[in-house]
């Protein structure tokens, strides 16, 4: 076995030549946030394939997508999968894609092995390939499993920011984006694909926003032409890249060299509200926004509350927080009292949690 770097630092944005499973096993354990892989789909083809004019689909059949048999797939993948969990930091977290020809046997080593399955993305092409024998379903989807190291894992998951990418609603398992074509298809000198099964950026763009943060590092086990780099690059993360083929690495040298990376302002990102400080109702007392003895009223004027001196509301003869009296003055068993109570200003009514807003603002100025 090679033997393990003591710096891995020294490999951050860069690419390692070597066959995946020998390269990983010098990288330390715990190293990585992130791993991205794209693994030979073994596809078992026989003959070439061919459109109805006879002319010859430019497919997959590289030397590196066959296996001798189904075992040899197995004890492959297992061998790899189990590096990148050995690599991965206790909170990191895996993608993997493929297609129905290996997706299953993935799905299962991953299981075997520990890691612990989060989602399945159903990653539906706008313009797949046509069945030309007409003998099935045309194959206009691949799926991508996320999964946490371990069941125990607190792993990356920027809900807020996919919510925001998704015109404001829930970003879905099911994910429309196109195949690599056009100017972002690398070509080779006779102008043909450079690589048979390179991934959209969009793809990467949106895998990596979601589940790591700035800094990051996120590994590629079969970087190919290093679309997993130029994301990474351009959203201010950190990447180690594993490929065997020259060619590939080159022109994924040259891509990403060629790619701009996003300011540190631009990379800031819609956040949860559970990431942000907790803020007591007494302490938007204490800040002078609200008074003892100010009235607060429910969205619909009807209701009126007392503020009291330890921030308790009191109406009629109940007492109790913003919440509780909040449910209470809707008749509801749970109420978020900072959105249901508003003050009496003299631009009118205005929602108390504008005013815990910018306490959080003052106190990350503070920082």
């Amino acid at each position: 076995m090679a033997s393990r770097r003591s710096a891995d630092k020294d490999i951050a944005d860069k690419i390692v030549i070597g066959e995946c499973v020998g390269a990983m096993r010098t990288l330390s354990a715990r190293s990585v946030d992130l791993v991205f892989a794209d693994p030979p789909y073994n596809l078992q083809l026989g003959a070439g394939l061919t459109r109805p004019d006879q002319s010859i689909v430019d497919g997959v059949d590289d030397e590196w997508d066959k296996f001798q048999d189904f075992t040899a797939y197995d004890d492959f993948t297992r061998a790899w999968l189990s590096e990148a969990r050995r690599l991965l930091k206790p909170n990191g977290a895996i993608w993997v894609i493929g297609s129905y020809h290996n997706i299953f046997r993935l799905g299962a080593a991953l299981q075997d092995l520990g890691f612990w399955i989060l989602n399945d993305i159903v990653w539906r092409k706008t313009n797949p390939m046509p069945n030309f024998k007409g003998t099935r379903f045309t194959n206009a989807h691949e799926t991508l499993i996320w999964a946490a190291r371990s069941k125990e894992a607190k792993y990356t998951f920027h809900y807020d920011a996919l919510k925001m990418l998704n015109d404001d609603l829930q970003m879905r398992s099911d994910w429309t984006i196109p195949l690599c074509t056009g100017a972002e298809r690398l070509k080779d000198a006779e102008g043909k694909k450079l690589h048979s099964t390179q991934k959209p950026e969009a793809l990467l763009h949106r895998v990596l926003l979601a589940t790591t943060k700035p800094g990051d590092v996120v590994l590629d086990p079969f970087f190919g032409t290093g679309t997993t780099g130029a994301a990474a690059k351009r959203l201010g993360r950190n990447y180690i890249g594993i490929e065997r083929d020259e060619t590939y690495a080159a022109a994924a040298r040259k891509r990403i060299q060629k790619t701009k990376a996003a300011t540190a302002e631009d990379l800031e990102i819609t956040r949860s509200k559970k990431e942000e400080p907790r803020v007591p109702f007494g302490q938007i007392m204490e800040a002078g926004f609200v008074r003892p003895g100010d009235t607060l009223v429910s969205p619909n004027g009807k209701k009126r509350a007392r503020v009291r001196v330890d921030g308790s509301l009191a109406l009629g003869e109940a007492t109790g927080s913003i919440h509780r009296i909040g449910a209470l003055a809707s008749d509801a068993p749970a109420c978020n009292g900072w959105t249901f109570w508003h003050l009496e200003t003299k631009h009118g009514l205005e929602c108390i949690d504008l005013f815990r807003r910018e306490v959080r603002r003052q106190m990350a100025l503070s920082r």
